[in-house]
């Protein structure tokens, strides 16, 4: 995936969606996506040392933690209604970041389009995964992610979906270190309520006028599918009276 975000497509690709944003006033974009799943058995992760002053907790609906986060309540109570579920970073006892989950299916928030999970092996998908500033520059991203994906290879689950804009190398090489493997790309052109996407598997071209026309992308699971295996990894708890 790194070598698509650093090829002189994706270059291009980019300067093109800065054109059309400025030469629209911001109604034009162009938004191109990777989609890639991680396994959430990651040996890549067994090493990373737990750091006692760092917690992550299940946030319920309701819960006081929902108040530090960067998203208005009414976008995460309809995330709620919806079922999906979220993890907390807490590093003493201050809020740090979260990560949401949602299984089967996720409306995409940034264009109209709606990808659909495989149904086996049991998989979720992950969105708006944020760490505040103060805490970018150490290891608070990957903590959340090693304690949510323990949780969940314990309930099941071998894989977690993500999409990344083919502009964010960051994002990709992240991606990649979790033991990430493309397996979609798609590609939308937006202009006004007019959408057109395009895919390198099936539906490969959808074309919308109305806000409610949205294609459905069904994601496949990586090939080849590796088999399931218990990784020795902690699972950070809350301090007892943490939560208020």
């Amino acid at each position: 995936m790194s070598r698509r975000a650093h090829g002189p497509a994706a270059r291009w690709l980019y300067r093109l969606h800065h054109a059309l944003q400025k030469l629209s006033g911001g109604r034009a974009a162009l938004h191109v996506y990777l989609f890639c799943a991680q396994p959430t058995a990651q040996a890549a992760l067994t090493k990373l040392r737990d750091d006692p002053q760092t917690v992550i907790v299940p946030v319920e609906p309701g819960s006081e933690w929902t108040a530090t986060f960067p998203r208005p309540a009414a976008v995460i109570a309809q995330r709620f209604v919806q079922g999906a579920r979220c993890f907390a970073v807490l590093v003493k006892n201050s809020f740090a970041g979260h990560i949401w989950l949602v299984h089967e299916a996720y409306e995409e928030d940034e264009v109209r389009c709606r990808y659909l999970l495989p149904p086996t092996p049991a998989s979720v998908w992950d969105f708006d995964v944020f760490i505040a500033p103060d805490f970018r520059a150490g290891r608070t991203m990957a903590r959340l992610w090693k304690a949510s994906s323990a949780r969940l290879h314990e309930e099941g689950v071998v894989w977690t979906f993500s999409r990344i804009s083919l502009f964010n190398a960051a994002s990709i090489q992240s991606h990649e270190r979790l033991g990430a493997s493309h397996v979609a790309t798609g590609a939308f052109a937006v202009v006004g309520s007019l959408q057109m996407a395009l895919f390198s598997k099936a539906p490969y071209l959808h074309l919308g006028w109305r806000r409610g026309d949205r294609p459905v992308l069904h994601l496949p699971v990586p090939v080849p599918v590796p088999v399931p295996r218990t990784v020795p990894v902690s699972v950070p708890t809350l301090a007892p009276g943490a939560d208020g």
